[in-house]
């Protein structure tokens, strides 16, 4: 039997569509089962803490656990790698750091491609970074500062609390923008920075803010500038860095992202939820107890946050000549 040509279409066009079915009805029911969120930095450090503190208010939400895997090492680039070689089902997720746009230009040769490789689902904080210098410094400020560095080239001692962190190419950014010479010495994490910072075998450090705080105010250490384009709410009474070197910016920014080919329905509706997450009161004060300002927006925002902070950094990593371990 000859079916007519409109017939014909319609059936057409039916079987073309029953495939997808299946892949819109499981987006609308995710999550069915628990999700993996992978934390690319040990326990019990502000990315564990955010982690957990997300990862928590999503369960309760979504009706399924949000499981931390913490997977250290290789400068964040072993964990970033697990969620590119994972399903594209959203049931790996990655903790974004300020290490994944860094490294994309610290590294010569990764078998992975940041922006390409995962999609952005949600921002969640900027956090600042602290200026911090010790006592027996006789800058209080940081004109007097620049000024005390330029009268002394290359005498001043700046820690860095790794080659190619934040807080390494937030100091690099510093010294460009303000002129001055300073030797970086490099450590294995910020403890062991501040604690030579603090006895005063180095005088200057970008340091995170959440481990500081303490000893900002016990007077081991001076606060001259926060990092970020405003005050920190922790610090209320420090100024940035950018009221005297106009355009400077540099922060801990983090997100969620997934494997690329991640369905769209999934993704947006994972942005929602952190988003509304993000957006509680209760949230929000605990991420300001450590130092967080709330960044919120669609996937799409995150992507080009994503993108600026690659292509600043990327001017850094190249002026400075830094080069990993």
């Amino acid at each position: 039997m000859k079916l007519p040509r409109r017939h014909f279409l319609r059936l057409a066009a039916g079987a073309f569509s029953i495939p997808a079915m299946p892949t819109i009805a499981s987006a609308l029911d995710y999550p069915t089962r628990p999700v993996r969120i992978i934390d690319p930095f040990p326990p019990g450090g502000v990315s564990d803490t955010l982690a957990r503190l997300i990862g928590q208010q999503l369960s309760g939400r979504l009706g399924q656990p949000f499981v931390i895997v913490n997977q250290p090492g290789g400068a964040t680039n072993i964990a970033t790698e697990a969620v590119v070689r994972a399903a594209p089902d959203g049931y790996t997720l990655l903790l974004v750091s300020p290490s994944n746009m860094i490294n994309a230009t610290l590294y010569d040769k990764l078998s992975f491609n940041f922006i390409r490789d995962i999609a952005p689902v949600a921002s969640i904080m900027r956090t600042p970074l602290v200026m911090l210098v010790n006592p027996s410094v006789p800058a209080k400020t940081v004109p007097e500062f620049i000024a005390y560095a330029k009268a002394n080239p290359g005498k001043l001692n700046m820690a860095s609390d790794g080659i190619g962190s934040s807080g390494d190419v937030a100091g690099e950014l510093f010294k460009m923008m303000a002129g001055v010479d300073m030797t970086i010495v490099p450590y294995r994490g910020a403890p062991p920075a501040l604690i030579d910072l603090i006895s005063g075998r180095v005088q200057i450090m970008f340091a995170p803010m959440p481990p500081t705080l303490a000893h900002i105010r016990a007077g081991k250490l001076r606060a001259l500038a926060v990092t970020t384009a405003v005050r920190a709410a922790a610090l209320p009474d420090v100024p940035t860095l950018g009221d005297f070197l106009p355009g400077y910016e540099a922060s801990v920014l983090n997100g969620i992202g997934a494997p690329k080919n991640t369905p769209s329905e999934i993704i947006n509706k994972l942005n929602t939820a952190i988003d509304a997450v993000v957006a509680d009161p209760a949230t929000k004060a605990r991420l300001a107890a450590l130092g967080g300002m709330v960044v919120m927006g669609s996937p799409a925002d995150f992507g080009k946050l994503i993108a600026e902070e690659t292509e600043k950094w990327a001017k850094v990593v190249r002026a400075a000549s830094i080069k990993p371990d």
